[in-house]
């Protein structure tokens, strides 16, 4: 068998996070009613005119800064003219001619080391509606509350050799959205959504394969599904001696497949001309400027920076950045208790668990940096112990709750008085001489039982190192 290539380029679109749609004022919150958020403009009523959203061009504008872009300071919006039940107007307001940004590049980084991946371009657009399909009516329903939320299309040039490497682009481009605060990048939400361009080639051809476009993909396990089946399937129609059709497939990832929904359409098809109900988008040098000002520090600079600032290992640091959530929470709770390691343990170890148990997202954290590093000193000085903290914290996490108060209240502070210790401890040694026995007879491990029953003595209030220590001066 001949030894294939797979070549791989993204189209990924990103829902912006303005408060307004791009071209109206209907809200874009996500989870409403259906056509709840629909006005004459994005529905496409007749005599409806467009109105561009100037912040939809700020992030957009940001975003190609980020990802190393070329800005186009004069562009200009197009119509897509296409047909389909969810698209109001039979046109698309796009940008094929002049789009806002193009030529840009990100570095990611995988198991073959570091690689840059090409930017072709980006531009701005309004999504469509969305159909709902009801198999127990035989019917489709349309919902515009999509229609007109802003977008811009991220379009990559064929530089991605597999799915480990459009996995890490992805990433890297949903680190630097999210920080910008562009996008929250929720592709379960739809508010970033991939298309795979594929095709394959024989090792070392110069020429590229037939490719395909691959929709429907809202996770990074679909995709790399997705991708690992669509080169198997084009691989096996080569080697069969069939021809891979240029065409648009459907992933269905309950049944890890992919069918055809129609030939893959080129910009003629379309029909583009230029808008001609919107003037021409003209960046200045200064707003360029102040866009370029207001930019945050971006996940990589970030990660050096804990590393050298904080003297975090590469793993917290990693572990930190990955979410702007946690890298805040971060950043404020170690500014007011200057304790950098043991906030990171904190919201690696707890936190993490606490998300994960709740099926939720970093972004779902209530609480306060103020209350993290409240727990913070409190279990540094020995106030509580490990066990209460971790009991505390949870508390926190669910409530918000202020830990001193809530140690307070319920009695948890730690038990420190040594004679307090002493007494106890005396008392535990008495009750048990079968242990005290085994352990002056060489059994270590009877001392655990002789500290739990310590512990369970003082309710769980006392330090456990001050209790080893005393009870192996007692022994």
């Amino acid at each position: 068998m001949k030894e294939y290539e797979t070549v791989i380029g993204l189209e990924v679109h990103v829902e912006l996070a303005t408060k307004t749609k791009i071209f109206c004022g209907c809200p874009t919150a996500f989870g409403a009613k259906p056509n709840a958020h629909t006005c004459p403009v994005c529905t496409g009523m007749p005599g409806s005119l467009p109105v561009l959203n100037k912040q939809v061009v700020a992030y957009a504008v940001s975003v190609g800064l980020a990802l190393n872009c070329e800005i186009t300071k004069y562009s200009k919006f197009d119509r897509k003219n296409y047909f389909y039940p969810d698209n109001p107007q039979n046109y698309q307001i796009s940008q094929l001619y002049l789009p806002i940004c193009r030529n840009g590049s990100v570095e990611i980084e995988t198991s073959a080391g570091k690689k840059t991946i090409g930017i072709h371009e980006i531009h701005m657009e309004e999504d469509a509606g969305k159909l709902v399909h009801d198999e127990w009516e035989d019917v489709s329903l349309v919902d515009y509350n999509r229609s007109g939320v802003p977008l811009i299309e991220i379009v990559s040039e064929p530089d991605m050799r597999g799915a480990e490497e459009v996995i890490a682009y992805l990433d890297k481009l949903r680190m630097a959205i999210q920080y910008l605060g562009a996008s929250d990048c929720k592709l379960q939400e739809g508010s970033m959504r991939a298309d795979v361009n594929l095709s394959v080639r024989e090792a070392g051809s110069p020429d590229y394969g037939t490719r395909t476009e691959m929709k429907n993909l809202n996770s990074f396990k679909a995709i790399t599904r997705a991708i690992e089946n669509e080169k198997n399937r084009q691989i096996d129609l080569l080697e069969t001696g069939k021809p891979v059709v240029q065409e648009t497939r459907r992933w269905d990832d309950a049944k890890e497949y992919s069918y055809a929904m129609r030939s893959k359409e080129d910009a003629q098809d379309y029909r583009y001309f230029p808008e001609p109900d919107l003037m021409p988008v003209v960046i200045s040098d200064t707003w360029l400027e102040e866009l370029r000002a207001s930019l945050p520090e971006l996940r990589d600079a970030k990660l050096a920076r804990y590393k050298g600032q904080y003297g975090l290992p590469d793993y917290d640091a990693s572990i930190l950045t990955s979410s702007k959530k946690l890298a805040d929470m971060f950043e404020a709770a170690t500014q007011i208790c200057n304790k950098p390691k043991k906030v990171s343990n904190w919201l690696m170890g707890e936190t993490m668990r606490l998300l994960n148990e709740n099926g939720q997202e970093p972004d779902a954290i209530s609480f306060s940096p103020q209350n993290l590093a409240k727990l913070v000193d409190l279990a540094d000085s020995g106030a509580v112990n490990n066990t209460v903290a971790k009991e505390v914290f949870e508390q926190i996490f669910r409530h918000n709750t202020d830990p001193e108060t809530y140690v307070e209240a319920h009695g948890l502070r730690s038990v420190n008085d040594e004679g307090e210790l002493k007494s106890v401890i005396a008392q535990v040694i008495q009750e048990n001489p079968k242990s005290v026995e085994d352990y002056r007879g060489g059994k270590k491990k009877a001392a655990g039982f002789l500290v739990g029953q310590t512990m369970k003595a003082m309710k769980g209030k006392a330090d456990p190192g001050m209790v080893n220590r005393i009870l192996k001066e007692l022994l």
